[in-house]
């Protein structure tokens, strides 16, 4: 109703009352319990009018619907809502009136529902419709028919997909139906996290080198390199089940056998392959061109630290008491970008991830924290006097590391937490008696942040409040290698166990057994790799080569599949997978924290 109809219909309401109160007074006392008569109107327009209003508030208030209505303009609808806003002037009529005037209210306001299909273009809507969650498009989508259409809008469950991390290099015009594609990506994430709790997946132990031991194993989504005593280095997939890996040549030409140096370190990404070596010499492959180097760098001394970016090209070496960061050019040959001189020798190096153009770097070395960049010269961004720095690791924006508390004034082992930008310390973490052996910032949810520590415990800290979430004794001795996601955590410690934990109900999911240290722990939704080096590096009883005594003396790389699409290699993960004519004193594979159901 507009306006002018509004106040038509309060007038002709008020004169029917009118009416009536006169009527009541002028009947008869025997004639009351007789239904009074309607007083006869004239049939004029006005009084047409005034009866049709009656009927229709007396339909309202009986609980009948509202007959359909023109549709009133724009402007006539904000004139309205401006005067519905403004109190109503109330009459000394009774509570009947009162009823009248919050009935005549309430039409006023059901005018002003928004509908997005008359006040608004399509193409706005979906921008205001862009900034809800799945939940909250469920919910739109049941208002009516056409904010159904909206809330299963292509653009809108696209985007949710490529929010989450599902299908993060499809284009919205690869399927159809993107509202079903994000729910069976949900039901896929549901059911990895099932097997990860239930202990059903795959695991296997991947091929390794006869007459020779494991010395250092990296790993980047999903691709596996390890480096060892006989200089080789071999690649693995572990997304493909293709376990016969190539061996990558460590030079050009033709070497001795058995005259190759020990691999120092390995890494890995996407495009390169970098080992160095106990002579000082560097070995770059690039993964789409062969098994040959593409680049040889040589170095004076023994290379003590190797790191290698996450998201291109970028290499940092330190030798000696230098650092060296290589580059590649415009040809895309590798070249040296920036050389740096410290003051003692380095014991960690990390690549900065997501710098824009010129590499930058962190280095420990003592109790020294550097910050390398390749624009300037090496910065000081840590020093306490015999404070060594015993772990490290960095993101985008901060950097990370174990200081261990020494001298007279003892205040315990602690994790600094340094700003990259501002080159400040903006969190001191954990005051615990054990050295901090372990961090991991780079892969933790945003604001937290795991620690291992050789006091057994694994250590989750907020980083919002500088305090320690929670603490868990994880393992017998300490523990070497940590990581988390949003809901677990996969812990390795010196005795040889891997831990899997739900950290929301501090509960050990699993764990595995074997003989070595746990020195490397990489996993995502599908997939986990640990690798187990052995101390020393000594290869014994060369002569009986078999698999029992490569696990006891030299080294073990094992990937776990938990995806649900490899129904052939699902099983229960803890039920051991040795020979049946091995013997039960070498039978190290795997332990349960929950026996199975059934073996």
């Amino acid at each position: 109703m507009d306006d002018h109809s509004l106040d038509e219909f309060r007038r002709r309401w008020q004169e029917e009352l009118a009416q009536a109160q006169a009527l009541r007074k002028r009947r008869r006392p025997e004639a009351a319990e007789r239904r009074p008569r309607r007083p006869e109107v004239v049939s004029g327009r006005g009084e047409q009018q005034a009866s049709g209003y009656l009927a229709l508030a007396q339909g309202l208030l009986e609980g009948a619907g509202r007959p359909p209505a023109a549709r009133a303009t724009r402007a006539e609808r904000q004139e309205a809502a401006s005067r519905s806003r403004s109190p109503p002037a109330r009459d000394a009529a009774g509570g009947r009136e009162q009823l009248v005037d919050q009935l005549i209210r309430d039409l006023n306001e059901m005018d002003d529902v928004p509908f997005f299909d008359i006040q608004l273009p399509y193409e706005l809507a979906i921008n205001i419709f862009q900034y809800l969650n799945r939940r909250e498009l469920g919910r739109c989508a049941q208002v009516s028919k056409t904010w159904k259409v909206i809330a299963e809008d292509e653009v809108l469950w696209y985007r949710l997909c490529q929010q989450e991390g599902h299908l993060p290099e499809s284009s919205i015009s690869d399927y159809s139906c993107w509202k079903l594609v994000f729910q069976e990506c949900r039901a896929k994430e549901h059911m990895l996290r099932t097997n990860w709790k239930n202990r059903k997946g795959a695991v296997s132990e991947l091929e390794h080198i006869p007459d020779a031991v494991l010395c250092d194993v990296h790993s980047h989504d999903g691709v596996v390199i390890a480096g060892y005593t006989s200089g080789d280095v071999r690649v693995w997939d572990t997304r493909t089940w293709d376990y016969t890996a190539p061996f990558l040549e460590s030079e050009f030409e033709e070497d001795e056998p058995g005259m190759q140096p020990y691999v120092s370190f390995v890494r890995i990404n996407s495009l390169l392959a970098v080992a160095a070596y106990e002579d000082g010499f560097l070995n770059i492959w690039n993964l789409r061109t062969g098994k040959y180097p593409i680049h040889r760098f040589e170095h004076d001394a023994r290379i003590q630290a190797l790191a290698l970016s996450q998201e291109d090209a970028t290499i940092a070496t330190a030798s000696a008491f230098d650092v060296v960061m290589l580059c590649p050019n415009e040809e895309g040959n590798l070249q040296i970008a920036a050389e740096f001189e410290v003051q003692k020798l380095v014991d960690y190096l990390e690549i900065v991830p997501d710098t824009e153009r010129y590499p930058v770097a962190v280095a420990t070395a003592g109790d020294l924290v550097y910050l390398l960049k390749a624009e300037d010269s090496a910065r000081t961004l840590h020093y306490v006097y015999g404070q060594p720095v015993t772990c490290l690791d960095v993101s985008a924006n901060q950097a990370a590391f174990g200081v261990k508390s020494l001298g007279w004034v003892y205040e315990g082992n602690k994790i600094l937490v340094y700003s990259l930008e501002a080159e400040r310390c903006v969190s001191k973490l954990g005051n615990a008696l054990g050295d901090f052996s372990c961090v991991n910032l780079r892969d933790s949810p945003p604001n937290l942040m795991v620690s291992g520590n050789m006091d057994r415990r694994v250590r989750i800290h907020d980083l919002r409040t500088d305090s320690i979430a929670l603490s868990i004794s994880a393992h017998q001795l300490g523990v070497s290698a940590v990581q988390m996601d949003d809901w677990k955590i996969v812990s390795g410690g010196e005795e040889g166990l891997v831990s899997v934990w739900d950290y929301r109900m501090s509960q050990k999911l699993w764990e595995v057994h074997s003989r070595h240290p746990v020195r490397h722990i990489s996993f995502n939704s599908h997939s986990l790799i640990t690798a187990h080096v052995p101390y020393e590096r000594v290869v014994r009883n060369a002569d009986l080569d078999n698999f029992a005594t490569h696990r006891r003396h030299r080294g073990l790389i094992q990937a776990y599949a938990f995806a649900v699409d490899q129904l052939a290699f699902q099983s229960t993960v803890p039920i051991c997978r040795s020979a049946c004519d091995a013997m039960p004193g070498y039978n190290y594979d795997l332990a349960l924290a929950f026996p199975p159901d059934r073996i």
